[in-house]
């Protein structure tokens, strides 16, 4: 396996729960696994620690292995390499990741340079590959160009052309498309798909677009208030969703093929981190919960069609299909 979680734990001093909270999650090689929830839910930051970036004087337990290795035990030398060639992040917004008064190509060059084993002339050429690589035309050119010259589809190519330079087999894709029109859109998730073929890679897709992660991602986890309450095979999850948080999500999802449905929204609001609660977290806002759901911790329960929920109640709730279209025949392109 690829990427590894096993029962991450995130705290911070003075929050009143844990950021990150028995996290478990596992991504092979050439696998694109999806992860969605609600802002809050803690996406950014699992996906935060496979680089093992963490918050200041947090406090961490758990294991996040990569090939093997775990990462929370790596140190200097070791974690460096890691960083450089092993895994690689997307963010969300590509102009942050740019100097604007610096050329893109002087971006990919220092990347390319930064681990030591490519001359600046190589790189330059490997840069120009890349910009190619990624469907830039006249890489050439580009090369030379600044941030400003370059639309927001143009610059988050070079920005994946930036992640892909030391050819890692780990890709962490945090919401590398939501600031994207439709159009271009589909064209970075073709530009992603192919390129996770060819280089068998492993990908980590943080996503709040649910038709989007069901049609781009092979499995899915669902986070709400920094555990996952529910992992699935895409097309399953989107179809038979089990968890009242799953199924809440995709009943306030609208479908253009569908615009008489009335959208039901998730009552309340996600838990803070100045909340406290002893039991299932989503209990306050769950239409299932009973009295002991406020104290009863979540374990994930496997489910008959492969995969697992966290519910107290499983064995209640609905097991047929979710009450709207199946998402998962979607295509993002």
């Amino acid at each position: 396996m690829l990427l590894d979680i096993q029962n991450l734990t995130l705290g911070l001093p003075g929050a009143a729960r844990p950021l990150l909270a028995e996290v478990s999650l596992r991504v092979g090689a050439g696998e694109t696994v999806g992860l969605v929830g609600e802002s809050g839910s803690g996406k950014s930051t699992t996906a935060k620690t496979v680089l093992r970036l963490l918050p200041e004087a947090a406090s961490v337990t758990g294991r996040v292995l990569v090939d093997g290795t775990d990462v929370l035990a790596l140190d200097g030398a070791g974690l460096r390499a890691h960083r450089a060639g092993t895994v690689a992040m997307v963010h969300q917004d590509p102009r942050s990741a740019l100097n604007p008064v610096r050329r893109v190509g002087d971006f990919l060059v220092e990347r390319l340079t930064s681990t030591g084993t490519t001359d600046r002339r190589t790189a330059r050429a490997k840069a120009v590959e890349l910009l190619g690589a990624v469907g830039l035309s006249e890489p050439e050119r580009r090369f030379g160009q600044r941030p400003h010259e370059l639309s927001g589809g143009m610059l988050q190519r070079v920005v994946i052309a930036g992640a892909l330079a030391a050819e890692p087999r780990l890709l962490l894709a945090d919401e590398s498309t939501s600031a994207l029109d439709v159009t271009t859109q589909a064209e970075i998730l073709a530009l992603l798909r192919s390129l996770r073929e060819q280089r068998d890679l492993g990908m980590l897709f943080i996503t709040h677009d649910l038709h989007l992660a069901a049609a781009f991602c092979d499995r899915v986890y669902v986070m709400y208030a920094g555990r996952v309450v529910e992992q699935q095979e895409a097309d399953r999850l989107f179809t038979h969703a089990r968890h009242p948080y799953t199924r809440g999500l995709l009943a306030c999802s609208p479908e253009l093929e569908d615009i008489d449905r009335a959208l039901e929204p998730i009552p309340g609001r996600p838990p803070s981190l100045s909340d406290t609660f002893t039991g299932c977290p989503f209990a306050t806002r769950c239409p299932h919960a009973e009295p002991e759901c406020g104290t009863w911790i979540p374990e994930p329960v496997p489910l008959p069609g492969g995969g697992t929920a966290a519910c107290r109640r499983l064995a209640d709730l609905p097991e047929g299909p979710v009450e709207q279209p199946v998402l998962a025949k979607r295509s993002p392109a």
